[in-house]
């Protein structure tokens, strides 16, 4: 391949094209334009199949897949398509530039007035002119620190921290008669004999946080398939711990009721809240190992499988057998779409809103399903062999410089799960989340609730619970030789990340919500609230010591790979 040469981006594409191109002549064959080939070789560079006329005019290109699969006696008109895009030879550099960012394909024919061909441009002639980025337009600068915002995962946890001081500022306000009033206004939707009317509180309880335990459900399927959770070894860890923190905080809160109401409030303490473990975690900076990142994220996964499986088992109403079977059908239904490989969006919506309604009749809390469908969605590239040839057919048509129609969108590799996760997470994290805070976070804050018995329970095992839980299980996991601590770990770290994993917050509201009702749900929230910034004052506190004490070795923590995508959680869940 001849070096890149450097020229002004006014200067015409005749300058720096390519002409180890393969011409193929109207009215010849498959097998001559076969042949053609295999008596011209052009070693390792890439071959372009053009078909021109006698006078030397481009009449089309004919893609490799084409050429090669098809009869040999076949003539290449029948199998070339026509009006491929080409750049004109007095175009300039820039135009060049312009045209691939604009069709994204890798080469396009040369032309001359004529429409004789002659020569190709090809990408990598350009690399240069296409890496040096252009000043940013006005609109940019404008747009940019909003997308910096979406794109930081803390700032879903600093939006619904916003969202709980004005829940509480409303509820200790003359308002809060008004607030509480509005949130039970019936709302629904009625079709003929049809009707489901509910409160608006129970709409966003039931309905918006299907769509918060949905993502939940894609972002465990993705590690329990290619994350930290696919690999037993790494995963033992933070399920271990997971589990602790689950086990010992629903004890501390039972040993605390002991003979008193509200002991079914017993899973409000076992949950952790990603969005504020990653907000303080990115607040501590780069000091923290990345081994101590990927742990907490995949505790919290962890934990919230667990936290699931309590809310379908614990809480969840008798079950009506007509619904389930229904709900039944439609998780079939959905296997049987993927099986047949139906791919609409709008299908499987309509199918997941039968599937909603069908659990939400059953008994079964209906955020069950939304894990459900979100575990039943593919978490790998839907590469069937029909993709396959599709995405190497489509990677020769952009080499060879071919306009099928407009222009066409890349082939597909990324998964769905990955897909409908980068699409939602913005509205669950920065719309969903904060609008079930303002809906549920709300309470009177009177110093005399700090010491009712459910409040104390609450706060002693997210801030007490919590942390002995997951320290005290990883610490057997590790004496006994089954788990070992993360590459730059130490268990100072450990004891600060145990106290961060008892920030329950938004699923121990939801809980709370489901196990208790009037004033030990109120007591419920306060414990909720002083638990969870008891934990994180500690956990910060704890993990800045502990790592000013290790900042002697800070160095070998750094050269650790960064979070990937897999690690670094971008979610309000």
């Amino acid at each position: 391949m001849p070096p890149q040469q450097s020229a002004d981006a006014s200067q015409p594409v005749s300058n720096r094209m390519r002409k180890d191109f393969t011409s193929i002549l109207l009215g010849q064959t498959v097998e001559q334009a076969l042949n053609l080939l295999r008596r011209n070789p052009n070693g390792d560079a890439v071959v372009y199949f053009y078909v021109i006329d006698e006078e030397g005019r481009l009449r089309g290109v004919v893609p490799t897949r084409r050429l090669i699969l098809s009869p040999p006696d076949a003539p290449v008109t029948d199998i070339m398509l026509k009006d491929p895009i080409a750049v004109s030879e007095s175009a300039t550099v820039r135009e060049a530039c312009e045209l691939f960012l604009r069709y994204r394909l890798l080469a396009f024919p040369v032309v001359d007035e004529e429409q004789r061909l002659r020569g190709v441009v090809d990408v990598d002639l350009y690399t240069r002119e296409l890496e040096r980025p252009e000043g940013p337009t006005v609109v940019g600068r404008l747009v940019q620190p909003f997308v910096r915002f979406m794109h930081i995962e803390s700032s879903g946890g600093l939006v619904l921290l916003a969202a709980t001081a004005i829940a509480l500022a409303l509820a200790n306000s003359p308002f809060a008669e008004r607030v509480h009033e509005f949130w039970e206004t019936p709302a629904g939707v009625t079709f003929g004999s049809f009707e489901l009317i509910e409160p608006l509180l129970h709409w966003v309880n039931d309905g918006l946080m299907t769509l918060f335990f949905f993502v939940v459900g894609l972002e465990i399927k993705r590690e329990l398939v290619s994350g930290e959770l696919a690999d037993p070894r790494k995963a033992l860890l933070p399920i271990v711990a997971a589990f602790g923190g689950m086990v010992v905080p629903a004890l501390v809160y039972s040993i605390v009721l002991w003979g008193r109401s509200g002991r079914e409030g017993w899973g409000v303490p076992m949950a952790t809240d990603i969005a504020f473990v990653v907000g303080f975690l990115t607040l501590l900076g780069p000091r923290v190992p990345n081994g101590l990142k990927v742990m907490l994220l995949s505790l919290a996964i962890a934990d919230d499988i667990g936290a699931v499986l309590v809310i379908a088992a614990a809480y969840s109403g008798p079950i009506a057998r007509e619904p389930i079977a229904l709900a039944g059908a439609g998780f079939l239904l959905i296997l049987l779409l993927r099986w047949l490989g139906a791919r609409n969006v709008v299908t499987y919506t309509v199918v997941g809103v039968g599937i909603w309604y069908a659990v939400l009749k059953s008994g079964v809390h209906p955020t069950v399903a939304g894990v459900v469908l979100g575990l039943l969605t593919p978490a790998r590239p839907l590469m069937n062999r029909g993709v396959l040839i599709d995405a190497v057919g489509d990677l020769y048509n952009r080499i060879r410089g071919i306009k099928e129609g407009e222009p066409q969108e890349a082939p597909e590799v990324s998964s769905p799960a990955e897909r409908l996760e980068h699409a939602l997470h913005p509205w669950v994290a920065f719309v969903i989340m904060p609008v079930f805070a303002l809906a549920n976070a709300g309470v009177s804050a009177e110093p005399s609730a700090l010491t009712t018995p459910v409040a104390l329970a609450v706060a002693a095992g997210l801030a007490i619970g919590k942390p002995i839980g997951i320290v005290l299980f990883s610490w057997l996991s590790v004496r006994i030789g089954l788990t070992r601590l993360p590459l730059g770990v130490d268990w100072r770290m450990m004891i600060g990340a145990g106290c961060l994993g008892g920030i329950g917050f938004t699923m121990s509201f939801f809980i709370a919500g489901l196990a208790l009702q009037g004033e030990l749900l109120d007591d419920a929230k306060i414990g909720i609230l002083v638990g969870s910034g008891l934990s994180a004052m500690l956990g910060c506190l704890l993990l800045i010591r502990a790592l000013q004490r290790s900042g002697g070795d800070s160095g070998s923590l750094h050269r650790e790979a960064p979070v990937g995508p897999s690690e670094a959680v971008a979610s309000g869940v």
